[in-house]
């Protein structure tokens, strides 16, 4: 019997990340996700259906070649662990800038190296970045600048790693996600209001999209803006 090829989710106990874990699991696939904390972890890994969770903190690469140790055969690889830093210029705390520039720039990249020798000839990755990198907000500085680097890490990765497959996501606002359900309705609905479509991306649009991303054997190098037309107003 053939190994079973794997399927990582670099953040996925909660959010997006669990949402795309969940599709794969259900699909019966070896669904492997990670979060900061382990217990936690393998707890949101059983209630999914997905085989292990593991404990990995982007924040912290030197250690991530160990968590990821035991991960083998992967042929699609989501890294979808985000940061929410608000940190302005005039009050700037430079930990906070440190932690989310070094998870996402130097996380993300160590997390590809530490299991390039397991991804399969025909692995895909997906990252995500976010659509501060096009439209900033007061106190985006950080997360603004880490987003938009991620555009051209993706580049670079398809080019050094193909045939693997390498692309980005870069959501909008997903009103149904658990950071923006609670949010009043006042401000979801001004966020509806400049949505061309007249609605919120969805977690199940998220999800769409990353499934395109990962098994479309066509598609590499793509940054995949899915906002519902948001930056066209």
């Amino acid at each position: 019997m053939a190994e079973q090829r794997s399927v990582v989710v670099v953040g996925g106990t909660s959010g997006l990340g669990r949402e795309i874990a969940a599709h794969y699991a259900a699909k019966g696939r070896h669904v492997v996700i990670s979060g900061r904390d382990g217990q936690r972890a393998q707890t949101a890994a059983d209630q999914i259906g997905a085989k292990s969770g593991i404990a990995l903190d982007l924040a912290e690469p030197r250690a991530i070649a160990a968590a990821l140790a035991g991960v083998e055969n992967v042929a699609h690889l989501v890294v979808a662990a985000i940061d929410r830093d608000e940190n302005t210029v005039r009050d700037y705390d430079v930990g906070r800038a440190t932690a989310l520039a070094t998870m996402k720039l130097v996380g993300y990249t160590e997390v590809v190296h530490a299991l390039l020798p397991q991804l399969v000839s025909d692995a895909s990755i997906v990252m995500f970045g976010g659509l501060a990198k096009d439209r900033p907000y007061a106190g985006s500085t950080t997360v603004t600048t880490v987003n938009g680097a991620v555009t051209s890490m993706v580049r670079t990765l398809a080019v050094e790693l193909a045939p693997i497959r390498v692309n980005a996501l870069h959501p909008a606002v997903v009103g149904d996600s658990p950071y923006w359900r609670d949010k009043p309705p006042a401000v979801l609905d001004n966020l509806r209001s400049r949505t061309p479509l007249g609605r919120l991306v969805s977690m199940a649009d998220i999800v769409g999209a990353a499934v395109f991303l990962l098994e479309n054997q066509a598609v590499t190098g793509i940054n995949l803006r899915v906002d519902g037309g948001w930056l066209l107003t």
